[in-house]
């Protein structure tokens, strides 16, 4: 038997990386009331580094010791954790945790066009092409011509969300340099690359040694380090080999849905007819980027 994963059990952990990436916006939100940004990202990164170095002590994988793969660990915890997540978190005091999401949702366009136009190793389809469409129709729809008419004061934090978007979608394509690694080993070795970056940062600009969160900010911040990063990330480099780069950033098209009604039950916010109708569209958008075509049967000559 081949030990190639089915295709329903890719998309069935895309469906849960999807579910723990969207609570993320609403753990940022009530984490950010009490803890400035970059405390918060550096204490999600440490935190969930440690827990997967530990999982890796006690699968018996071996870290990698050659300066090479940990410049490149550097490298993509640069793109996929410390710009990123610091850029959302300082948005996410500002803009509203469904905002967030659904402007990160546009990760997959971006992967798209870079693979499309910069590192060519995806085949580019009309499928492909319609899936990058609709989702961007469907994220038009979520949003709103509203959200984007008038920005305000809100407009560096929505460009902040877009740029950590771009970030994603190089995190995403970079990500194949470890597709030789059990996926442990770049999640955790970016995350502590991330943590090593972010920690001196944190003492200088926000000496955490001063701050007085609250307990529902340390709480939103376990989970997020727990699940929305240490789970997550280890699902993330296992899509990024069996689903492609642009396969795994899908999970932003349908993070959307889940990331809105997250933040309708916990934070009260009220979407609109239009972003169901939007949830629609990046979910097409997600089967037509993630699901093959159907191979059709050669039949054999008698």
């Amino acid at each position: 038997m081949p030990d190639t994963p089915k295709l329903s059990t890719e998309l069935a952990l895309l469906l849960v990386l999807s579910t723990l990436w969207g609570a993320s916006y609403t753990f940022i939100k009530i984490g950010v009331e009490t803890i400035p940004p970059v405390t918060l990202i550096a204490a999600r990164t440490l935190i969930a580094g440690a827990i997967l170095a530990a999982v890796i002590r006690a699968r018996g994988l071996v870290w990698p010791k050659d300066r090479g793969t940990w410049a490149l660990f550097l490298v993509q915890a640069c793109l996929n954790s410390v710009l990123p997540f610091t850029l959302i978190a300082w948005a996410q005091t500002v803009i509203d945790a469904s905002l967030a999401v659904i402007l990160n949702s546009m990760t997959p366009i971006f992967a798209f066009l870079l693979t499309a136009l910069v590192t060519r190793h995806e085949s580019v389809t009309a499928r492909k092409a319609f899936g990058v469409a609709t989702g961007l129709i469907g994220a038009c729809l979520i949003v709103g011509i509203e959200a984007f008419g008038g920005p305000g004061q809100t407009l560096w934090a929505q460009l902040a969300v877009l740029a950590a978007t771009v970030s994603y979608a190089g995190a995403a394509i970079f990500g194949k340099n470890f597709s030789n690694h059990d996926p442990m080993i770049p999640a955790a070795g970016s995350l502590v690359a991330g943590a090593a970056i972010l920690l001196p940062l944190s003492l200088v600009v926000d000496r955490p040694w001063t701050l007085a969160p609250s307990g529902s900010s340390l709480l939103a911040l376990a989970a997020l380090s727990v699940f929305s990063t240490a789970l997550a990330f280890s699902i993330y480099f296992r899509l990024i080999r069996t689903l492609g780069s642009v396969g795994a950033t899908a999970q932003a098209y349908l993070r959307v849905p889940v990331g809105v009604v997250i933040g309708m039950a916990l934070l009260g916010e009220k979407p609109d007819i239009a972003v169901w109708v939007g949830c629609a569209f990046v979910l097409a958008g997600v089967a037509a980027m993630t699901v093959p075509p159907r191979r059709t049967k050669t039949l054999k000559a008698p």
